[in-house]
């Protein structure tokens, strides 16, 4: 779509960088003292299919979906990072981790050296250019360790009503009592710790593998206090820090204009390092996000006006795949998701987990992507996406979770109408909701017309538009049926099981994130065996006997239970630009844009 662009760094730039990475955390620096990366002149531009619905929001401690997420890390960056197409974690803005000895109480603590040059910086609409943010005294407000502990402890602070805050609150010792407001618990408690600028100590409640990875997830990255809670010069923004006017940020990309329901478009950080291997300058200066249906995507991408998207309607799959310029453009890869449709356990006849193992057993999941997916995906048995560690197999285990099984769900149905007296199955009466999106609303079809011709219960479909859909799924009013997706955040079987279902999770709020509290959303459900299980299993060494006390608890909760119905474990479908040098990411379609280029 462009012309590539080349960035020349001159030799006293580079010496001037080491100098202020040596220096920037006990000197003072001013705006014209700063590395910055010089580009050829030449301006590369790229626009990509985001998704069909606006972003929720920027605020890294407030994101809970893969779209916003995907914006906040390209504007924001982890202490640690995980490469998108091997899954191995990797240093994000840490340069050095130590670990402490395991206490007797079974933490540990870790410590993280940061980078100590990477500036704070802002787009000026008047300059249009992407600036430093100096402070009051007109020095440049650098990256420090204080930054990410404000940011950590911020999330599991109750007035900032995080539905994440269990990232925190599961992992850091002292942070669920303070989220829960334990007597005398106080921010102090929690074990985040900036011993100065460059250090930041992170204590964990146990070790487990996972941690560095955790480290580096968007709940743990840092933000701006001046701007949220304002200081001597800044006047504070509160919840309105996170918008396009008043939004401050360090990552490789900053963001420009938030046209709401249409697009958002962030430019290249010119202050970002040069050196940090993981996470290169980009090469593109700019990239808008559009927000489109599957279908418009295409036409836009067919008309030359979109370089690429990472939704495919599910209808043109094998035109695409016919076409000799569009199947060089077409890319059908890895991808560590789940699609499920999730059972509000409390609502009317849901509530019965008969019902709700019947409509699962009722779902015919091969033909659904034979006929409507079209996309290559993999019937789903349970919910974890095989391929993560710890995760059960097909090969090793081929009987665990559920299958298609007509006679076995209408068998459940008739027993469930027996004991309630119900002599038609018209009578049960279900709403199926998912958000707008053309895909999505094929397959509720398709299941609406396989729950009809095998059960004979009555379904309505409804649709919501994303940000108000999420709003809606957590809610006590949680519809009886919702589709969802759950893709990792780290590549281990525990962010599916721990950090996605488990009670007080993200698909399984409660009222104070604790397991057993009072439900607030999404499947609303406990089971105390399942819950021992994922515990145990988080801290259990063996890995063979990790993925067993695993495939235990999914059994339990997409059989035994029937919380959810898997349906399928994703392949990432995308278009793009064949000029494009780009990475193809398996963690949830979340892209490294700053690693893409044009040829």
């Amino acid at each position: 779509m462009s012309k590539k662009n080349n960035f020349v760094v001159s030799i006293f730039a580079l010496a001037l960088v080491l100098f202020v990475s040596a220096s920037v955390a006990f000197a003072q620096v001013r705006t014209e003292d700063l590395y910055r990366a010089e580009d050829d002149g030449s301006y590369d531009t790229m626009s990509w299919l985001l998704g069909t619905g606006d972003i929720p929001t920027i605020d890294p401690g407030l994101a809970t979906d893969t779209t916003s997420n995907q914006v906040i890390q390209t504007i924001f960056m982890g202490l640690t990072t995980i490469d998108e197409e091997t899954a191995e974690v990797q240093d994000g803005v840490a340069i050095e981790l130590t670990k402490g000895d395991i206490a007797e109480d079974g933490s540990i603590t870790y410590t993280y050296r940061i980078r100590t040059d990477i500036p704070w910086v802002r787009y000026n609409p008047e300059t249009e250019a992407v600036e430093p943010v100096v402070d009051c005294d007109g020095n440049v407000r650098f990256l420090t360790a204080r930054d990410f502990e404000y940011a950590i402890k911020r999330v599991v602070d109750p007035a900032l009503a995080s539905d994440y805050a269990y990232m925190v609150a599961d992992h850091v010792v002292g942070a669920t009592e303070f989220l829960t407001g334990a007597e005398g618990a106080t921010a102090d408690d929690i074990l985040v710790k900036a011993i100065d600028d460059a250090t930041l100590e992170i204590t964990w409640l146990a070790e487990f593998a996972a941690n560095n990875m955790i480290a580096g997830r968007p709940t743990y990255f840092a933000v701006p206090s001046w701007v949220i809670d304002g200081d001597a010069c800044t006047e504070a923004s509160g919840d309105l820090w996170a918008t396009v006017e008043n939004i401050q940020s360090y990552g490789p990309y900053t963001a420009v204009e938030w046209i709401h329901d249409d697009s958002f478009t962030v430019v290249r950080n010119p202050y970002w390092p040069a050196d940090i291997e993981s996470v290169p300058q980009p090469q593109i200066e700019e990239i808008v996000f559009r927000f489109l249906d599957s279908s418009a995507a295409l036409a836009e991408y067919e008309a030359g006006n979109l370089t690429g998207s990472n939704l495919v309607p599910a209808s043109e799959i094998d035109r695409i795949k016919a076409d000799p310029v569009l199947s060089e453009a077409y890319h059908a890869g890895e991808d560590m998701c789940t699609y499920f449709y999730g059972f509000n356990t409390t609502a009317p006849f849901v509530d019965d987990a008969r019902v709700r193992r019947a409509l699962s057993m009722a779902i015919d999941r091969q033909s659904l992507i034979d006929n409507v997916a079209k996309g290559g995906q993999i019937p789903a048995q349970w919910w974890t996406r095989p391929g993560l560690a710890a995760a059960p197999t097909l090969e090793e285990y081929p009987d665990l979770g559920i299958k298609y099984d007509p006679e076995g769900a209408k068998a459940l149905i008739e027993a469930y109408m027996a004991e309630k007296g119900i002599s038609d199955p018209s009578e049960i009466k279900i709403e199926l909701m998912h958000n707008t999106s053309e895909n999505h609303a094929k397959i509720a079809v398709a299941v609406q017309q396989m729950w009809k011709d095998t059960l004979g219960i009555g379904i309505t479909i409804s649709n919501q538009e994303w940000a108000v859909y999420l709003k809606t799924i957590r809610s006590e009013n949680a519809p009886q049926v919702f589709r969802n997706g759950w893709c990792t955040g780290y590549p281990d079987a525990a962010s599916f099981l721990n950090d996605g279902i488990s009670s007080g999770s993200s698909l399984n709020p409660t009222v104070d994130s604790l397991p057993g509290s009072k439900p607030i959303g999404m499947v609303m459900w406990y089971n105390e065996r399942f819950e021992d299980l994922i515990d145990e299993a988080r801290l259990t060494l063996d890995v063979a006997e990790r993925t067993n006390l695993y495939a235990e608890a999914e059994q339990i909760l997409v059989y035994e239970d029937a919380a959810l119905a898997p349906i399928y474990w994703y392949k990432s479908l995308q278009l793009s630009d064949p000029a494009l040098n780009r990475t193809y990411s398996i963690l949830g379609g979340v892209e490294n844009f700053y690693k893409w280029s044009y040829q």
